[in-house]
C-alpha cells in the first residue's frame, strides 16, 4: 500500500477529521434560524453533496451553494448574508467540536518517521484550517498543519474543486513526482474520483456521512479500511520488510 510512495495526500473534511457530521448540524442550524425549517441531517448533506458538485467550476462553490439554500428555503437576505452567517455559525463548532479521526496523528507520525512527503489537499478553505491550527484545542494538541504538511493546497490554490483532479495534479507538480511516487487517502466518493482521475491510487477510509455511497467508493478505491489502525498496520508491515 505505501511501499514505494514518496507522497501521500490527505484530504481533510471526513478523512482526516471527524467535521462531515459538523457541517451538516451548522446547515441545520442555518436553515432553522432563517427559515424556522427543520430539516433532516441526510437530506442537508445530500443537497450540499448535489450542489457543490453543480458548482465546482464556479469561482466561490459554496457561495452558490448559499445561493441555493437562498432560494430553496426561501431566506429574504442575499446569498452573501447566508454565507456569513453560515460561517459565524460555524465558528464554534470550528474551535470546539471538530476533532481529529482516532489514531490519525499516529499515521501522520509514522509518515514522517519514514521520511515521507505529506500534503493537505482539501476544497475546505484556508480560514477553516487556520481556525483549527490556533483555536481548536482537540486538533493542534495532536497535529500542526504548518510543520506536519510540506505543502496545504486549499479551494483558494484551485479554480476546480473535487471531483475534478487539480488539487492533485498541482499537489505533483508541487514536488515533481509521478503519479506512480503518490498515495492519495479519501473519506468521499468525489475524492476518489478526483483521485482516479488524476491517475492517482488512493485508499478510501470509512466514514458514517459516506455511507449512502459505500458500495460505489469501494469500487472505485484501489484500496479500503475501516480507520486509521489499520493503515498504521501496514507501516508497520514496511518497517519489517528486510
Amino acid at each position: 500500500m505505501f511501499q514505494g510512495k514518496k507522497l501521500i495526500c490527505f484530504d481533510l473534511d471526513g478523512t482526516l477529521i471527524d467535521s462531515v457530521g459538523i457541517w451538516n448540524q451548522v446547515d441545520a442550524t442555518l436553515i432553522q434560524q432563517l427559515s424556522n425549517i427543520e430539516v433532516d441531517l441526510n437530506i442537508i448533506q445530500q443537497q450540499r453533496d448535489i450542489q457543490l458538485k453543480i458548482f465546482r467550476q464556479s469561482p466561490d462553490p459554496y457561495l452558490e451553494y448559499c445561493g441555493y439554500l437562498n432560494q430553496y428555503y426561501g431566506f429574504e437576505i442575499t446569498k452573501a448574508e447566508v454565507k456569513s452567517k453560515r460561517y459565524a455559525i460555524s465558528s464554534h463548532f470550528l474551535d470546539h467540536v471538530v476533532k481529529l479521526k482516532p489514531q490519525a496523528h499516529l499515521l501522520i507520525d509514522a509518515l514522517k518517521q519514514q521520511e515521507i512527503k505529506l500534503a493537505l489537499t482539501t476544497t475546505t478553505s484556508l480560514y477553516n484550517i487556520q481556525r483549527y491550527q490556533h483555536n481548536n484545542s482537540l486538533i493542534n494538541s495532536k497535529i500542526d498543519f504548518e510543520n506536519d504538511f510540506s505543502l496545504i493546497l486549499t479551494r483558494e490554490n484551485v479554480q476546480n474543486i473535487k471531483p475534478h483532479p487539480e488539487v492533485y495534479l498541482t499537489a505533483l507538480q508541487h514536488f515533481g513526482f509521478n503519479a506512480d511516487e503518490c498515495l492519495i487517502i479519501e473519506d468521499s466518493l468525489v475524492g476518489v474520483e478526483a483521485a482516479k482521475q488524476a491517475g492517482i491510487d488512493v485508499i478510501a477510509i470509512y466514514d458514517p456521512y459516506s455511507a449512502h455511497e459505500l458500495e460505489e467508493i469501494k469500487i472505485l478505491a484501489d484500496y479500503f479500511v475501516q480507520d486509521y489502525a489499520e493503515l498504521l498496520n501496514s507501516i508497520s508491515a514496511i518497517k519489517k520488510m528486510p
